[in-house]
Protein backbone atom coordinates (compact mmCIF):
# COMPACT_ATOMS: atom_id res chain seq x y z
CA UNK A 1 0.00 0.00 0.00
CA UNK A 2 1.32 3.42 -0.84
CA UNK A 3 0.86 6.47 1.32
CA UNK A 4 -2.11 8.43 0.02
CA UNK A 5 -2.06 12.15 0.66
CA UNK A 6 -5.34 13.85 -0.18
CA UNK A 7 -4.85 17.14 -1.99
CA UNK A 8 -7.22 19.45 -3.79
CA UNK A 9 -7.99 22.97 -4.91
CA UNK A 10 -9.84 25.44 -2.74
CA UNK A 11 -13.56 25.02 -2.41
CA UNK A 12 -16.00 22.73 -0.68
CA UNK A 13 -16.17 20.21 -3.52
CA UNK A 14 -12.50 20.33 -4.42
CA UNK A 15 -11.28 17.45 -6.60
CA UNK A 16 -8.96 14.98 -4.92
CA UNK A 17 -5.93 13.17 -6.25
CA UNK A 18 -3.51 10.71 -4.72
CA UNK A 19 0.18 11.40 -4.14
CA UNK A 20 2.51 8.55 -3.28
CA UNK A 21 5.53 9.44 -1.16
CA UNK A 22 8.41 7.00 -1.40
CA UNK A 23 12.01 6.79 -0.30
CA UNK A 24 14.67 7.52 -2.98
CA UNK A 25 14.64 4.39 -5.07
CA UNK A 26 15.08 3.21 -8.60
CA UNK A 27 12.18 3.21 -11.06
CA UNK A 28 12.01 -0.57 -10.69
CA UNK A 29 11.48 -0.24 -6.95
CA UNK A 30 8.76 2.34 -7.49
CA UNK A 31 6.98 -0.18 -9.69
CA UNK A 32 6.72 -2.72 -6.91
CA UNK A 33 10.15 -4.23 -6.38
CA UNK A 34 11.41 -4.85 -2.87
CA UNK A 35 13.32 -2.22 -0.96
CA UNK A 36 10.68 0.49 -0.71
CA UNK A 37 9.03 1.89 2.39
CA UNK A 38 5.39 2.75 1.97
CA UNK A 39 3.05 4.48 4.37
CA UNK A 40 -0.61 3.63 4.41
CA UNK A 41 -2.46 6.33 6.29
CA UNK A 42 -4.56 8.99 4.48
CA UNK A 43 -3.60 12.57 5.26
CA UNK A 44 -7.16 13.58 5.94
CA UNK A 45 -7.44 10.94 8.67
CA UNK A 46 -4.35 12.37 10.34
CA UNK A 47 -5.88 15.83 10.35
CA UNK A 48 -9.23 14.61 11.65
CA UNK A 49 -7.59 12.65 14.47
CA UNK A 50 -6.16 15.92 15.73
CA UNK A 51 -9.68 16.91 16.68
CA UNK A 52 -11.29 13.58 17.53
CA UNK A 53 -9.01 10.75 18.63
CA UNK A 54 -6.24 12.63 20.42
CA UNK A 55 -6.95 13.63 23.98
CA UNK A 56 -5.42 17.09 24.31
CA UNK A 57 -5.34 16.69 28.10
CA UNK A 58 -2.70 13.95 27.70
CA UNK A 59 -0.11 16.08 25.93
CA UNK A 60 2.46 15.52 28.70
CA UNK A 61 2.70 11.92 27.47
CA UNK A 62 2.88 12.93 23.80
CA UNK A 63 6.20 13.04 21.94
CA UNK A 64 7.40 13.71 18.41
CA UNK A 65 10.10 11.44 16.98
CA UNK A 66 12.02 12.29 13.83
CA UNK A 67 14.24 9.80 12.00
CA UNK A 68 16.81 11.13 9.52
CA UNK A 69 19.39 9.42 7.34
CA UNK A 70 22.37 8.95 9.65
CA UNK A 71 23.23 5.35 10.52
CA UNK A 72 21.58 4.17 13.72
CA UNK A 73 18.15 2.73 12.91
CA UNK A 74 18.38 0.49 15.98
CA UNK A 75 18.33 3.54 18.27
CA UNK A 76 15.17 4.90 16.66
CA UNK A 77 13.31 1.59 16.64
CA UNK A 78 14.16 0.85 20.27
CA UNK A 79 13.05 4.34 21.33
CA UNK A 80 9.71 3.90 19.55
CA UNK A 81 9.23 0.56 21.29
CA UNK A 82 10.04 2.02 24.70
CA UNK A 83 7.85 5.12 24.37
CA UNK A 84 4.84 3.18 23.10
CA UNK A 85 5.43 0.47 25.69
CA UNK A 86 5.29 3.08 28.44
CA UNK A 87 1.91 4.28 27.22
CA UNK A 88 3.11 7.40 25.40
CA UNK A 89 1.59 8.81 22.24
CA UNK A 90 4.19 9.06 19.48
CA UNK A 91 4.02 11.23 16.38
CA UNK A 92 6.56 9.92 13.90
CA UNK A 93 8.10 11.67 10.90
CA UNK A 94 10.80 10.07 8.78
CA UNK A 95 12.92 11.87 6.18
CA UNK A 96 13.42 10.36 2.73
CA UNK A 97 16.88 9.12 3.62
CA UNK A 98 15.57 8.03 7.00
CA UNK A 99 13.29 5.65 5.14
CA UNK A 100 16.25 4.38 3.18
CA UNK A 101 18.10 3.92 6.49
CA UNK A 102 15.27 1.90 8.03
CA UNK A 103 15.22 -0.44 5.06
CA UNK A 104 18.98 -0.83 4.74
CA UNK A 105 19.69 -1.41 8.43
CA UNK A 106 16.48 -3.01 9.71
CA UNK A 107 14.59 -4.27 6.66
CA UNK A 108 11.65 -1.99 7.43
CA UNK A 109 9.43 -1.53 4.38
CA UNK A 110 6.33 0.06 5.91
CA UNK A 111 5.88 2.67 8.61
CA UNK A 112 3.43 0.82 10.81
CA UNK A 113 3.46 -0.86 14.21
CA UNK A 114 4.15 -4.36 12.88
CA UNK A 115 7.19 -3.25 10.90
CA UNK A 116 8.63 -0.76 13.39
CA UNK A 117 7.93 -2.56 16.68
CA UNK A 118 7.02 -6.20 15.99
CA UNK A 119 7.14 -7.14 19.68
CA UNK A 120 4.39 -4.63 20.47
CA UNK A 121 2.39 -5.67 17.41
CA UNK A 122 2.40 -9.23 18.75
CA UNK A 123 1.28 -8.22 22.24
CA UNK A 124 -2.23 -8.35 23.63
CA UNK A 125 -2.31 -4.52 23.64
CA UNK A 126 -1.37 -4.22 19.96
CA UNK A 127 -4.49 -2.30 19.03
CA UNK A 128 -3.87 0.29 21.73
CA UNK A 129 -0.21 0.65 20.75
CA UNK A 130 -1.21 1.13 17.11
CA UNK A 131 -3.70 3.82 18.09
CA UNK A 132 -0.98 5.80 19.83
CA UNK A 133 1.45 5.68 16.90
CA UNK A 134 0.72 8.44 14.39
CA UNK A 135 2.82 8.58 11.22
CA UNK A 136 3.10 11.89 9.36
CA UNK A 137 4.46 12.28 5.81
CA UNK A 138 7.69 14.28 5.72
CA UNK A 139 6.52 16.45 2.83
CA UNK A 140 3.38 17.59 4.64
CA UNK A 141 4.61 20.80 6.27
CA UNK A 142 0.99 21.53 7.16
CA UNK A 143 0.68 18.55 9.51
CA UNK A 144 -0.34 19.19 13.10
CA UNK A 145 3.20 18.73 14.48
CA UNK A 146 4.29 21.70 12.36
CA UNK A 147 2.06 24.00 14.42
CA UNK A 148 3.03 25.55 17.73
CA UNK A 149 -0.59 25.14 18.84
CA UNK A 150 -0.14 21.36 18.87
CA UNK A 151 0.89 20.51 22.41
CA UNK A 152 3.52 17.88 23.11
CA UNK A 153 6.16 17.22 25.77
CA UNK A 154 9.22 17.10 23.52
CA UNK A 155 10.77 16.03 20.24
CA UNK A 156 13.67 13.69 19.55
CA UNK A 157 15.57 13.48 16.26
CA UNK A 158 17.23 10.06 16.35
CA UNK A 159 19.45 9.45 14.57
CA UNK A 160 20.16 12.99 13.40
CA UNK A 161 22.32 13.40 10.30
CA UNK A 162 24.62 16.36 9.79
CA UNK A 163 22.29 17.48 7.01
CA UNK A 164 19.28 17.60 9.33
CA UNK A 165 21.41 19.12 12.08
CA UNK A 166 22.38 21.98 9.77
CA UNK A 167 18.85 22.48 8.47
CA UNK A 168 17.43 22.77 12.00
CA UNK A 169 20.25 25.07 13.15
CA UNK A 170 19.75 27.43 10.20
CA UNK A 171 15.96 27.48 10.42
CA UNK A 172 15.32 25.63 7.18
CA UNK A 173 11.82 24.21 7.50
CA UNK A 174 11.54 22.77 4.01
CA UNK A 175 10.25 19.42 5.27
CA UNK A 176 8.13 18.32 8.21
CA UNK A 177 10.97 16.90 10.30
CA UNK A 178 13.00 20.11 10.35
CA UNK A 179 9.92 22.33 10.60
CA UNK A 180 8.59 20.39 13.60
CA UNK A 181 12.01 20.75 15.25
CA UNK A 182 12.04 24.50 14.61
CA UNK A 183 8.55 24.86 16.07
CA UNK A 184 9.62 22.86 19.12
CA UNK A 185 12.42 25.36 19.69
CA UNK A 186 10.29 28.47 19.22
CA UNK A 187 7.68 27.12 21.64
CA UNK A 188 10.48 26.51 24.19
CA UNK A 189 9.76 22.79 24.31
CA UNK A 190 12.40 20.14 24.74
CA UNK A 191 14.27 19.26 21.54
CA UNK A 192 16.78 16.40 21.76
CA UNK A 193 19.13 16.02 18.81
CA UNK A 194 20.90 12.65 18.70
CA UNK A 195 23.65 13.34 16.21
CA UNK A 196 25.42 10.15 15.18
CA UNK A 197 27.99 11.04 12.51
CA UNK A 198 31.73 11.18 13.26
CA UNK A 199 34.23 12.79 13.03
CA UNK A 200 32.81 16.27 13.36
CA UNK A 201 33.56 19.15 11.05
CA UNK A 202 33.70 22.72 12.29
CA UNK A 203 30.34 23.22 10.59
CA UNK A 204 28.83 20.42 12.70
CA UNK A 205 30.33 21.89 15.87
CA UNK A 206 29.01 25.38 15.09
CA UNK A 207 25.56 23.96 14.30
CA UNK A 208 25.57 22.13 17.63
CA UNK A 209 26.57 25.36 19.36
CA UNK A 210 23.76 27.25 17.64
CA UNK A 211 21.17 24.67 18.63
CA UNK A 212 22.43 24.54 22.20
CA UNK A 213 22.15 28.31 22.49
CA UNK A 214 18.63 28.07 21.06
CA UNK A 215 17.64 25.66 23.81
CA UNK A 216 18.11 22.23 22.23
CA UNK A 217 19.88 19.34 23.93
CA UNK A 218 22.59 17.81 21.76
CA UNK A 219 22.78 14.16 22.77
CA UNK A 220 25.33 12.36 20.55
CA UNK A 221 24.88 8.62 20.37
CA UNK A 222 28.06 7.94 22.37
CA UNK A 223 27.33 5.00 24.69
CA UNK A 224 29.14 4.39 27.96
CA UNK A 225 30.80 1.06 28.67
CA UNK A 226 31.06 1.16 32.47
CA UNK A 227 28.24 -1.38 32.77
CA UNK A 228 30.28 -3.81 30.65
CA UNK A 229 27.73 -4.45 27.88
CA UNK A 230 27.97 -7.83 26.23
CA UNK A 231 25.62 -7.33 23.28
CA UNK A 232 24.82 -4.67 20.71
CA UNK A 233 21.33 -4.51 22.19
CA UNK A 234 22.73 -3.49 25.57
CA UNK A 235 24.74 -0.71 23.93
CA UNK A 236 21.63 0.52 22.11
CA UNK A 237 19.61 0.37 25.35
CA UNK A 238 22.18 2.53 27.13
CA UNK A 239 21.66 5.38 24.67
CA UNK A 240 17.89 4.96 24.44
CA UNK A 241 17.72 5.02 28.24
CA UNK A 242 19.61 8.33 28.22
CA UNK A 243 17.06 9.77 25.81
CA UNK A 244 14.17 8.49 27.91
CA UNK A 245 15.74 10.20 30.94
CA UNK A 246 15.95 13.48 29.04
CA UNK A 247 12.28 13.16 28.08
CA UNK A 248 11.32 12.38 31.67
CA UNK A 249 9.81 8.99 30.82
CA UNK A 250 10.30 6.09 33.20
CA UNK A 251 12.06 2.98 31.93
CA UNK A 252 13.91 -0.14 33.08
CA UNK A 253 16.89 0.05 30.72
CA UNK A 254 20.37 -0.37 32.14
CA UNK A 255 21.89 3.11 32.32
CA UNK A 256 22.52 3.74 36.04
CA UNK A 257 25.91 3.81 37.70
CA UNK A 258 25.55 2.65 41.30
CA UNK A 259 29.15 3.21 42.37
CA UNK A 260 30.02 -0.47 42.15
CA UNK A 261 32.37 -1.79 39.50
CA UNK A 262 30.75 -4.65 37.55
CA UNK A 263 32.72 -7.86 37.37
CA UNK A 264 34.33 -8.22 33.96
CA UNK A 265 34.10 -11.69 32.44
CA UNK A 266 37.87 -11.43 31.90
CA UNK A 267 38.53 -11.01 35.64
Amino acid sequence: MGFQAVCGQSGVHAPQFRLSLYAPQSRAAANGATGIIRESRPLESLQSQGRKAWNMDDWRRRFVVGISGASGAAYALRLLEQLLGQGCEVHLVVSDYGRRLLFDEAGVKELDLASLTPSLAASKDAREHARRLVVHPNKDVGAVIASGSFLHAGMVVIPCSSTSLGAIATGSGSNLLTRAAMVTLKERRRLIVCHRETPLSLIDIENMRTLTLAGAIVCPTNPGFYLLPKTVEEIVDFMVGKVMDLLGVEHNLATRWDGKTPVSPRD
